[in-house]
């Protein structure tokens, strides 16, 4: 059985159309209400009016990416209980519509974080990249968090040191700009905000959180099972602490805990191959085996790390990670269960055309078709290879 060919679509306001998507090969589609502020309940109407719009351009509601997780669930302060009761009634909104795969991360504070939003690949396109000497630039003198030093070695300390001193003001406003960019369509948080919620997790180490996200596992868990929703949990996104803030998906024992702590039937994990393998800590072929059938959704991208942890995110077959390897334990697992697993392109290099367009980092047309292009090749050959073998 093939896996689900499905495309990330930002909503109306895409500058990638349903009728794109279309003309790329995917079927399916994985979107979010991003207008709704984080933590209100999705009205019915509301998801009812998306899927609609998706149904008649003639493509699918497959996943939903993301219902986003309230800071006050992660901290376990202020109303959490009554937010965590409004997610469940989000999850019965959804399941009323047919939609069973709900997409969420415990990322505290920041979502995915990158300091280069246009990294200039050899072939003229662009990339997006992840590098720590900027990083902490931001750290120390922009966001100007307590203690900070203490979380980087005398390297990066140096060189942050002297890019801070090069830097115009205009490189350090957009250097900002970036590390908050956050999700399209979303509202932008301050260097304020973030300062203020950084005063919450003081208390807060890895433990804790990681106790925080059972117990909210196990509240939504039961509401799931019953509705039979499948929950997938994705990785932080670089898969180590930053702003001195706990991490607790980003290594195969953060996701044995996950998924032994909380047993249920639809807890599970969206599998993303770029986010786990910007780590060199990871094996991401023997992560996907110890998933097995509750890998609910997959992203598949790569990533090229450098010396000291820097990492730009490589054209889907090449980087650091195996893909081949990768896809093929993943097919490995589709055959085991009786529905098709979705997956997406997860990023792709904005490239040709794209260049001269307005698009959401990350998520130009063209250099995801190319990616999905070249998964769906790699796939049908895994499977004919699998077939003939067995």
């Amino acid at each position: 059985m093939n896996l689900k060919q499905t495309w990330r679509w930002f909503g109306p306001d895409d500058p990638v159309s349903l009728q794109d998507v279309l003309q790329t090969g995917a079927s399916g589609i994985v979107t979010a209400l991003h207008h709704i502020p984080h933590g209100d309940v999705w009205p019915l109407e509301e998801i009812k009016k998306r899927k609609k719009i998706i149904e008649d351009a003639g493509l699918t509601w497959d996943v939903v990416e993301s219902v986003t997780v309230h800071e006050s669930i992660k901290t376990q302060t202020g109303n959490y209980q009554n937010y965590i009761d409004l997610y469940k009634q989000t999850l019965r909104n959804l399941a009323e519509c047919n939609i069973k795969i709900v997409t969420y991360n415990f990322m505290p504070i920041n979502d995915w974080t990158r300091t280069d939003l246009n990294y200039n690949m050899p072939d003229g396109s662009k990339a997006l990249y992840f590098n720590w000497f900027d990083l902490a630039v931001f750290d120390l003198y922009i966001l100007k968090r307590k203690n900070a030093k203490a979380d980087y070695d005398e390297n990066i300390l140096s060189e942050a040191e002297k890019r801070y001193k090069a830097y115009t003001k205009e490189q350090l406003e957009q250097l900002k700009d970036i590390i908050m960019f956050g999700i399209p369509g979303e509202k932008k948080q301050t260097v304020e905000q973030m300062q203020e919620k950084l005063d919450t997790y003081k208390e807060i180490d890895h433990a804790k959180l990681r106790q925080h996200l059972k117990y909210f596992l196990k509240e939504i868990s039961s509401v799931a099972d019953d509705l039979d929703i499948k929950l997938a949990i994705h990785p932080d996104d670089p898969p180590f602490d930053i702003l001195g803030l706990p991490r607790i998906v980003s290594n195969a024992d953060d996701i044995d805990f996950i998924l032994s702590s909380v047993p249920a039937k639809s807890n599970g994990i969206c599998f993303c191959t770029g986010s786990l393998g910007a780590g060199k800590h990871n094996d991401l072929s023997a992560i996907a085996k110890s998933i097995g059938t509750r890998m609910h959704f997959v992203h598949l991208r790569n990533t090229k790390r450098d010396e000291y942890g820097n990492f730009y995110e490589a054209d889907h077959l090449d980087g650091d990670t195996d893909m081949y390897a990768v896809m093929k334990e993943i097919l490995q697992i589709q055959q085991k269960v009786n529905t098709s697993i979705p997956f997406r392109p997860d990023h792709g290099h904005q490239m040709m055309d794209d260049l001269n367009k307005k698009t959401n980092p990350g998520y130009s047309c063209i250099g995801r078709m190319r990616g999905l292009a070249e998964l769906r090749g790699l796939e049908m050959g895994i499977l004919r290879s699998m077939n003939t073998t067995s």
